[in-house]
């Protein structure tokens, strides 16, 4: 439980159907694929998936060349995000400067894009003549971070934590119990990730990445569907402004939402397959956290990539957890698997569906798997009072995380 209150007061959002929360939810709400084929990716030995979800409405040119230079696309992401939440939530220039705010922000790893170029060079004559004095600014792991808190101006604390598909989850838990211990008034906080044809690979290799739908993007991936193949990657970035009830209200500022419950725990029985109890037990400690019982939870936003065994197990850990009467689905067919930034954009919507009064079904939903038949899936756009949301994320090394959100009454 949290010694002071949490409010999320600004969002800001870059995702396959351009830049803002307003162009997401728009497009969630329009049943709208943000899955495209990637020509480039047929060229690559080996490679047998060939579509992605790509960030789009991006304008690098926005940040100022002293900032960018330091930057990789995951960094430009994370910087306009993070601007974009920060202006929402009415934050001047002396509370961004104030020290009361802090940054909350993890990429899966440094630039890929960035280690390639290099290394592609550095091959061709073991040279370092060419190498460009910012390169290591884009690939430390802490990039994303750094580069949002020199662009903004912040001189709070900075965390970057990194945890593949559950990064911007522990991202914004971290933030809420830094800001409920009193160790910082604000916090921006989320993740990003660039689009990068090793992560697909990674993916591709292990039989977990989509592959039958390469001429029908917009069919993949599947969540929870009986024909669903595999994982479909993306990019992009989604910041959360977090702070403490009393700011929010002594600022006057439109609260959007509160977080209530944080739990993320470890599941040591295998580095790349999920278990059900310890599912089912991370989102236990996340409604013990925010003092909730199962019956109180109105929706739960699933992690759900449309691989077989994540799928399966997640539905019977919320089965276990919430019985089938909890509707429940995924965004991972709107957007694919943003990795990092996932947890956040989906958050983002999460917090959307409070505000509207809606729930958002899995697109491509078409035949549920037998397994997974043991939830409720929502069923089309369901307008409904919502108070209370769960949302999961779930990443390989056995690292489970849950977010408990709460409506605030105005």
């Amino acid at each position: 439980m949290l010694l002071r209150r949490v409010v999320i007061t600004g969002i800001g959002v870059v995702s396959p159907f351009g830049r803002g929360i307003e162009n997401l939810m728009a497009a969630l709400l329009a049943g709208k694929s943000g899955v495209v084929e990637i020509p480039a990716l047929a060229e690559i030995t080996g490679m047998r998936t060939r579509v992605a979800a790509l960030a789009t409405g991006i304008d690098p040119l926005e940040i100022p060349r002293k900032f960018r230079r330091s930057m990789s696309s995951m960094s430009v992401f994370a910087t306009l995000a993070s601007k974009d939440a920060a202006y929402m939530g009415g934050l001047t220039k002396e509370q961004l400067h104030s020290g009361r705010l802090g940054v909350s922000l993890g990429s899966t790893v440094g630039s890929p894009q960035t280690m390639q170029e290099f290394f592609r060079d550095f091959s061709l004559d073991n040279s370092l003549e060419r190498m460009k004095s910012t390169i290591f600014f884009h690939i430390m792991n802490h990039s994303c971070a750094s580069n949002v808190a020199q662009a903004l101006g912040v001189t709070g604390r900075i965390l970057a934590p990194a945890a593949a598909c559950s990064t911007s989850c522990h991202a914004v838990g971290y933030a809420a119990e830094m800001i409920g211990m009193g160790k910082q008034d604000f916090m921006l906080c989320g993740g990003a990730d660039e689009f990068h044809p090793l992560t697909s690979g990674t993916f591709d290799i292990i039989n977990a990445a989509s592959m039958a739908f390469n001429d029908s993007p917009s069919s993949t991936p599947r969540p929870f569907d009986r024909d669903r193949d595999g994982i479909v990657c993306g990019e992009g970035s989604g910041i959360l402004l977090l702070e403490s009830l009393e700011s929010a209200q002594q600022r006057g500022a439109t609260i959007l939402a509160e977080i209530v419950g944080f739990a993320t725990n470890s599941d040591p029985g295998s580095i790349a397959n999920p278990d059900a109890e310890c599912i089912a037990e991370c989102m236990r400690l996340a409604l013990t956290d925010a003092e909730i019982e199962p019956d109180n939870v109105d929706y739960i936003n699933a992690h759900a990539t449309a691989t077989e065994q994540g799928d399966i197990a997640e539905c019977q850990a919320i089965s276990s957890v919430f019985g089938s009467r909890t509707p429940t689905s995924s965004l991972k067919g709107h957007l694919g698997h943003a990795m990092a930034a996932s947890g956040t954009l989906e958050l983002a919507a999460c917090i959307e569906m409070l505000q509207q009064g809606v729930l958002i079904p899995t697109l491509n939903l078409d035949n549920v798997d037998p397994r997974c038949a043991n939830v409720q899936h929502v069923d089309g756009v369901s307008r409904r009072p919502v108070s209370t949301v769960v949302k999961n994320n779930f990443a390989l090394g056995g690292i489970n995380s849950s977010i408990i959100l709460r409506r605030y009454p105005q």
